[in-house]
């Protein structure tokens, strides 16, 4: 059957395929085919004809996508119908430097009628349907749905927080070499990039690491949009990254300033109620901020034998694997968990929480000293864990950090454990 050119024709062949039923296709249209298969034989070509057949209707369909003026959607179509062929698309200037004999193979199987060559084939084929221009504001929109694998899972919340930085790094880009499609982009327009980033290093405006993050972020917004949308272009930001010194931990609060003036009657009167029981819970139990707010009355046990928090997923991804854990409630943390027994929903889901806890804290004189900030709460508890001997597995277990072995059994039970904490609570 020859391939006709115009759409209307060929809606019509692909309603009439769809619509012939079974038992008649199966005869009729292999039928039809059996000039392709090279064969004179009824049952070699009965063996071949429904894989050549599948491959004639997605040739049809790739030629119907790309009767349009949509340049994406123009350039996919071009590759189906180049994979409907049995080839790769490869762009004309790769084309032109394959052995002859691969060259000729692909030029043998344009189809047409004639003696003239169809068109879209040959453009598919030699690969002369330009990939579709990105922009790199075009490109971090395509980016948010290419990346979908790596924000399964995350919360309103913990989206945006994963989406600033990226927004940021190609914001920053963009004001040093403006909007650029993808595919003008430079090894010498990054150096300028890099150069711009160094400017603000050597002023002190931002650090050799979040430079490295800019750059870490561009990189996988290039990497994703460039083979997800077979572009096929060098965009590598391998070579630009600057040396970072050694990272300042926060310093932890000592345990006389947590006893004396975060727990001083009325010290944190300020703060609304759910705030104050996110940090005093933290005093001794070492959870991030985060993962108390989004505590959900189910995870908060006040009732089980061993009090405690179980930070799960829910709704939301945990930090990692590791981070999945019980944590026995004692001291402070649980006198204030009785005051929040359903949860946190005034910070459940948001990012406000820290800053509105550390901005009090500096304001009312109970940090101590400037690098300190709500965080340093689990430096603290960490400390006293590490005073008091507790093995590193169960350290590790209750702030839900990796393991440096393999991991056997199932750790300290929560009995053991609340009994390890009650000794070194608050």
């Amino acid at each position: 059957m020859a391939i006709m050119s115009r759409k209307n024709s060929v809606k019509g062949i692909l309603y009439l395929v769809r619509s012939v039923p079974k038992r008649y296709a199966s005869v009729e249209s292999k039928t039809q085919v059996w000039i392709s298969l090279h064969t004179d034989s009824r049952g070699a070509a009965n063996a071949k004809a429904d894989a050549v057949w599948q491959q004639q209707v997605a040739a049809w369909e790739a030629k119907l996508a790309g009767d349009t003026t949509d340049a994406e959607a123009l350039f996919e179509s071009a590759r189906e119908l180049a994979a409907a062929r049995g080839f790769k698309y490869v762009r004309a200037d790769k084309v032109v430097d394959l052995p002859i004999e691969q060259l000729l193979e692909r030029i043998e199987a344009i189809g047409g009628k004639r003696q003239k060559p169809d068109v879209q084939e040959a453009r598919a084929l030699l690969g002369t349907v330009d990939a579709p221009e990105f922009t790199l504001s075009k490109a971090l929109e395509a980016y948010w749905g290419l990346a979908k694998d790596k924000t399964f899972g995350k919360d309103a919340d913990q989206l945006r927080k994963w989406k600033n930085p990226r927004k940021l790094a190609i914001r920053s880009l963009i004001e040093v070499i403006g909007d650029k499609p993808l595919s003008s982009i430079t090894r010498d327009d990054l150096l300028d990039f890099r150069d711009s980033l160094m400017e603000r290093i050597e002023t002190g405006a931002i650090m050799p690491s979040t430079a490295n993050k800019q750059l870490t972020h561009l990189g996988g917004i290039f990497s994703t949009v460039n083979e997800k949308k077979r572009l096929d272009l060098d965009l590598s930001v391998t070579g630009l990254k600057f040396k970072e010194g050694d990272k300042i931990p926060r310093p932890p609060f000592s345990d006389d300033w947590i006893r004396d003036k975060l727990l001083a009657p009325g010290a944190l009167d300020g703060l609304n109620i759910e705030a104050r029981t996110i940090l005093l819970v933290m005093i001794n139990t070492g959870a991030r901020p985060s993962e108390i707010a989004n505590l959900s009355a189910d995870r908060i046990r006040l009732s089980d034998n061993v009090p405690h928090i179980s930070i799960e997923p829910d709704g939301r991804e945990v930090k990692s694997a590791y981070a999945r854990r019980k944590i026995p409630l004692t001291g402070v943390s649980l006198e204030a968990m009785r005051a929040c027994p359903n949860g946190f929903p005034r910070y459940a889901g948001k990012s406000s929480l820290s800053a509105a806890v550390n901005k009090f804290l500096r304001e009312n004189g109970l940090m101590e000293t400037e690098q300190h900030v709500m965080y340093s709460l689990r430096h603290s508890f960490e400390d006293r864990m590490l005073a008091a001997g507790i093995d590193d597995r169960i350290r590790r277990d209750v702030f839900g950090h990796r393991l440096d072995r393999e991991r056997y059994g199932g750790g300290a039970s929560l009995e053991y454990t609340l009994e390890l904490l009650s000794a070194i609570a608050i």
